[in-house]
């Protein structure tokens, strides 16, 4: 199984909350075969409500991720929050087929949750990686030279004669 580390003994523990830590690095991800983040900076807390029936799980994880742009491949640092509730139910077999509902067979004594925070912060992270410094102009970068040297030229349009076939349409537009 995957990360001792984050198996949670839960027949050990009374009924009530009980709140768990990590701090998530590198080395976290490269357990899944995942390497698209240079470095990871992410605190996750888990709640666990524990009832005599069911327990109640709450993820809340925050931090950065070093990725690489989208569009220069300049690196930096992508805050991201995210957050995730999962119920855990005991049942006759393991079965992990719902996002929200973990059934555990019977007489099983921890849970490991590795896996829900892997997917919780990989979905958390933008499918667009773009740095802020290509927002706000800051980023200097020959790439983003390059690509503003080949952007397609506006073209000016106030010396063109109107189509009069869109002016008919704009008369439309107006004569109500």
């Amino acid at each position: 199984m995957k990360q001792k580390e984050f198996n949670i003994p839960f027949s050990g523990l009374k009924q009530g909350k009980h709140e768990f830590k990590y701090e998530i690095e590198n080395t976290f991800f490269d357990s899944f075969g995942y390497d698209e983040f240079n470095s990871t900076n992410i605190d996750v807390t888990v709640l666990l409500n524990k009832t005599s029936t069911m327990m109640e799980l709450e993820f809340e994880a925050s931090g950065t991720v070093n990725v690489d742009c989208d569009i220069t491949s300049e690196p930096y640092d992508q805050e991201i929050a995210a957050n995730l509730e999962l119920i855990v139910k005991f049942g006759e077999d393991y079965n992990d087929e719902n996002d929200e509902i973990l059934i555990l067979p019977h007489g099983e004594h921890q849970v490991n949750i590795a896996q829900y925070i892997y997917e919780m912060l990989v979905l958390a992270v933008p499918q667009k990686r773009i740095h802020p410094g290509i927002e706000d102009g800051t980023l200097q970068s020959p790439i983003l030279d390059k690509l503003r040297e080949l952007e397609p030229k506006e073209t000016k349009t106030e010396n063109k004669e109107n189509d009069p076939r869109w002016d008919e349409l704009k008369k439309l537009l107006t004569d109500k």
